[in-house]
């Protein structure tokens, strides 16, 4: 069978304002880039249309799905996108009934066969990893899916059921590299955020699945609860792959955790080092695991940025929320990073659970007293499959439109605040920490330590003018 896979693009940004985040920001999809290299080790032919990169209008989009020919598609899709994914579905159906719709995704994996009771286009769901399933459905010409683990499908009455789950692949070092060699315009098309990379061409690997921890927020549906990852071996021939055949020489290690086992990444650190492979990264780690010794292993393997979730200043929402981590100690590991010779990004929250003005003020002043190059500041959404959402409706008011549910904008407004609040003081958390004289000089900097981010940035001036000029900071 023939496989198309489609990446929707999803709505991205903010409702009546343009989207330039595609600008600076554009990673492979490397989930469905693991499915198809998985499906070509086994003989099975698949496509991809990315359209985050190669973005197309709905009906243009339709006309060369039908003109390619498969026999079946597979949408990858977060809640943002899913409605999206949804409509193209249609759209195809309607052409040609024959065409097997297959979705998957976090919001596919948490929603489950409910979403076939609601959404006729779509013929199956797959539930958790899909590179098995995947290649067992198509295998199985998508007959006979109640013998397929892993799937959600309509049972003989039409209504939507599941199969039995599918067991986590135990060893991630079975499955081939993601399908790069697939994906149209790669590596050019594709790159990290603004200035957060030294070097050209550059882009993202993931070396795990799962997360141990608990936070609140967090959707665990796809990888689940535990934590597998790829060896040191493993993921060092990854980078060389990536280097040799594409010229890359910046990676983000875009796992949730990088740091979590500190073996694995020790001994990673110490091969990278010792083999002399000349590509910097960077990566997402937890202040639990920063000690003076694994930040020297770091800086003396290539590493350039590393990134942590903080997510509040307010010691309350902190233990409501997530393990809470003594704010003092944050501040002081945080230079630990600073002095060993790394960039240090902090990652933020606005408007969770039990917030107020007071508490949103308090993250506030205290970003602005730690030792950060550079902050992310996301407006905080509940995701179908995180903790917090089944008890949500007690703590504020929660609009939930799937397709504005992607971190910038508010669909959910804490008990005592309302929207215009809360923009506003996401407004000056942005404002108040990047128009400050430090941050500015650090960018200057930035006019040799990350050339291409400036080329980059005068090439879509314009539009950063344009943009710009809508805020109210």
């Amino acid at each position: 069978m023939k496989v198309l896979f489609v990446h929707p693009y999803g709505s991205n940004f903010l409702a009546g304002k343009p989207d330039i985040t595609t600008i600076f920001n554009v990673m492979p999809p490397l989930g469905l880039l693991s499915i198809m290299a998985w499906l070509e080790r086994h003989g099975v032919a698949s496509e991809i249309i990315d359209c985050y990169a190669t973005p197309l209008p709905q009906d243009a989009l339709v006309e060369e799905i039908l003109h390619r020919a498969p026999d079946v598609v597979a949408f990858s899709c977060t809640t943002s996108s899913f409605l999206e994914g949804n409509r193209i579905a249609e759209a195809l159906k309607a052409r040609n009934d024959r065409m097997v719709t297959v979705f998957g995704g976090a919001h596919a994996c948490t929603m489950g066969p409910p979403l076939l009771d609601r959404f006729a286009a779509i013929d199956y769901l797959v539930l958790g990893e899909g590179e098995q399933t995947m290649l067992e459905l198509v295998q199985a010409g998508c007959n006979n899916p109640s013998m397929i683990p892993g799937l959600a499908y309509r049972d003989s009455q039409g209504n939507g059921v599941a199969s039995p789950p599918r067991d986590l692949i135990p060893d991630l070092d079975q499955l081939p590299f993601p399908a790069y060699h697939l994906l149209p315009g790669f590596p050019e098309k594709y790159k990290l955020p603004l200035f957060s990379s030294p070097k050209f061409p550059n882009t993202s690997i993931i070396s795990s699945r799962g997360c141990p921890y608990q936070c609140s927020y967090c959707d665990r549906s796809v990888f689940s609860k535990g934590f597998r990852f790829n060896s040191p071996d493993y993921i060092l021939e990854h980078v060389a792959m990536l280097k040799r055949d594409y010229g890359i020489r910046h990676v983000f290690f875009y796992d949730d955790l990088f740091t979590f086992d500190r073996k694995r990444v020790a001994e990673f650190c110490e091969l990278k080092r010792k083999k002399g492979i000349d590509v910097g990264y960077n990566c997402i780690a937890r202040l639990e695991h920063v000690d003076a010794e694994l930040l020297k292993l770091l800086k003396d393997s290539g590493c350039w940025q590393v990134n942590f979730g903080i997510e509040s200043g307010d010691p309350e929402i902190l233990k409501k929320h997530r393990k809470f981590y003594g704010l003092d100690e944050v501040g002081r590991k945080l230079q630990m990073v600073k002095d060993a010779g790394m960039r240090v990004k902090g990652l933020f929250m606005v408007g969770l659970p039990g917030e107020d003005e007071a508490a949103i003020r308090r993250t506030i002043d205290y970003a602005l007293s730690l030792p950060l190059d550079e902050i992310n500041v996301t407006k905080f959404t509940p995701f179908p499959g995180a903790p917090v959402y089944r008890t949500l409706q007690q703590f504020g008011e929660f609009n939930e439109d799937w397709e504005l549910m992607n971190c910038m904008n508010f669909v959910f407004i804490p008990t005592g605040m309302n929207k215009e609040q809360l923009e506003g003081l996401y407004d000056e958390f942005i404002s108040r920490f990047y128009r400050r004289t430090r941050i500015h000089w650090g960018y200057t900097q930035m006019l040799w330590k990350s050339p291409h981010s400036v080329l980059d940035f005068l090439k879509n001036l314009p539009a950063i003018i344009r943009f710009e000029r809508q805020q109210k900071w």
